[in-house]
């Protein structure tokens, strides 16, 4: 259910807009997203588990609100962000 290190670092490195980038909002989103497929995967075998719902939703929310502040800030690396991703918003 969790992201693996090694899975971790490969996000980082793909969506680092410069060597050591780990906080950008690039990589922040991907991570969530990874987190968020993950437990997504977890639900559909464990369709009553309303605690880890939660987290879900929590996980889902502080997504949307670094989505909405890249967009607010750089349109372009937010068009880039979703089209990599595959997120459709």
């Amino acid at each position: 259910m969790s992201i693996t290190p090694d899975r971790k670092a490969e996000l980082i490195h793909t969506h680092a807009r410069t060597p050591g980038d780990t906080g950008s909002a690039e990589v922040q989103v991907a991570i969530l997203s990874e987190r968020i497929a993950n437990l997504t995967e977890h639900f559909k075998f464990h369709k009553k588990d309303n605690h880890s719902r939660r987290g879900l939703l929590m996980l889902v929310s502080q997504r949307r609100s670094l989505l909405d502040h890249l967009k607010k800030s750089d349109e372009g690396r937010y068009t880039a962000l979703i089209g990599t991703l595959g997120l459709r918003r």
